[in-house]
């Protein structure tokens, strides 16, 4: 008998099904298990799925490579996590385009408080790098970890600068998570794992790839609350994640350089499209983000005249503090549309207040 992970590689790995569709299939039927059960004649009656790919299910076609998957996951200090299991990342759970399966290494808490996207070139100027630097530094007394991508650049100069000040820092790979990509980097690799973590999408194997690269970029923008690009020419690695954000409904802030510098130009073209707020301090982020408004110091409230949502939502704003909607949507296990509706209602009463990005907080 085959355990319920088992069935949830196989389907992943099924040629076709992918990780939209892999979601699909589950929030139709229940479990990966279940998927397997139904004949094939009702599966390709589910929306996307079709006459081909519900043979190919029903064929058991990745039955072999799930099986020695998961063999190889149980024996390596990886192990993968399903996006309906606890301790996914849930800032990536209700995105259209989210991972199905990630590959995961470390002792963090890859669901932090607060979650700081930094990102920019490969090739950064020294005041890049000290801008990187002293942006980290100031995070420190905020409870926030930093998410990045391990690459040359302003990506590394984040880690390291994150474990010099004790925050919690996760890399986001390109490649499968049985190696370190680029392999200088495998010490800050090693020494992040402590508070924070490795993850990737790619299974063991899978040597890093530019398409791998561009894909890993939504991760690191769906984890993080606020991306920051710190340097970046017009087109790049950076200003696709920043892209991703603005998709996402999170926060952009962008660092200003030199006007004749082409690594700040990319910088500058966000704040002029209005894709990205223009970053001075950390001071400045914590008030736009509305990230020092302390969640225990709520006064009483009668939740008496509260429906059962409505105290949901307000019970989580009052404990945890200011909450993404994405995040809110996520632990009350409301439909977004209730939700929406709800967060007007309790705004209109005074009850909550909206902040940039869709963030809404206890008034």
């Amino acid at each position: 008998m085959y355990s319920e992970r088992f069935y949830q590689l196989a389907l992943w790995l099924t040629p076709g099904v992918g990780d939209v569709l892999t979601r699909l299939l589950i929030s139709h039927c229940g479990t990966a298990r279940d998927v397997f059960r139904l004949p094939p004649g009702k599966l390709q009656k589910i929306r996307g799925i079709g006459s081909a790919l519900s043979r190919g299910i029903a064929a058991k076609e990745a039955f072999a490579k799930a099986e020695a998957l998961l063999r190889q996951t149980e024996d390596a200090a990886y192990t993968f996590l399903f996006f309906n299991d606890e301790g996914f990342p849930s800032r990536l759970k209700s995105l259209y385009d989210a991972p199905a399966v990630l590959f995961w290494q470390g002792e963090g808490n890859v669901n932090g408080r607060r979650m700081v996207g930094i990102v920019g070139t490969r090739k950064p100027t020294d005041y890049g790098k000290r801008m990187t630097e002293e942006l980290v530094e100031q995070l420190q007394d905020t409870g926030a970890s930093v998410v990045s991508g391990l690459a040359y650049g302003i990506d590394i100069v984040a880690h390291k600068a994150a474990l010099r000040y004790g925050l919690p820092t996760f890399a986001v790979l390109a490649n499968g998570p049985d190696s370190i990509y680029p392999a200088p980097h495998a010490r800050t690799a090693r020494q992040l794992l402590a508070t924070g973590g490795l993850l990737t999408e790619q299974p063991p194997g899978t040597p890093p790839d530019r398409n791998f690269f561009l894909n890993r970029n939504r991760i690191i923008a769906g984890m993080s609350d606020v991306v920051i690009v710190v340097e970046s020419a017009r087109k790049g690695g950076a200003m696709t994640t920043a892209e991703y954000a603005n998709n996402y409904g999170r926060d952009v802030y962008a660092v200003p350089g030199l006007l004749t510098s082409p690594v700040s130009e990319g910088c500058h073209w966000l704040v002029a499209q209005s894709k990205a707020a223009l970053f001075t301090d950390v001071p400045a982020l914590i008030e736009n983000l509305g990230w020092d408004l302390p969640p225990s110091a709520a006064p009483p409230v009668d939740m008496t005249r509260f429906s059962l949502d409505e105290s949901a939502v307000i019970t989580l704003l009052r404990t945890i503090g200011p909450l993404h909607i994405d995040d809110l949507a996520w632990r009350s296990g409301l439909p977004m549309a209730r939700l929406a509706s709800l967060l007007l209602t309790l705004e209109f009463q005074g009850i909550v207040r909206s902040l940039p990005g869709k963030v809404y907080a206890f008034s």
